[in-house]
């Protein structure tokens, strides 16, 4: 059974642009939210991308936008990203 994830819609403001700390390789896929930045652990590896869209799958669902509307600015291969919410 999937962890509910944290309702970010009031995030979901086109141009908004969102912090987050990744951790892949986790246990389970979950989101919360810290004091800077939001904290999004996943279970995919970080090969190939294969994390950058699990993590953009699971904030897309959290948020309740297409996942085309999210944009990765920075931080392609590191822990810390920065994505933008499109219009």
């Amino acid at each position: 059974m999937p962890v509910p994830l944290p309702d970010l819609s009031d995030l979901a403001r086109p141009g908004t642009t969102l912090a987050c700390r990744i951790t892949p390789r986790a246990r389970r896929d979950a989101i919360e939210r810290g004091p800077d930045a939001l904290r999004i652990r996943v279970t995919a590896v970080p090969e190939n991308g294969k994390a950058n869209a699990a993590v953009i799958r699971l904030l897309s669902r959290a948020l309740g936008v297409p996942k085309s509307r999210l944009e990765l600015v920075r931080g392609e291969t590191a822990r810390d990203k920065l994505f933008r919410i499109l219009p």
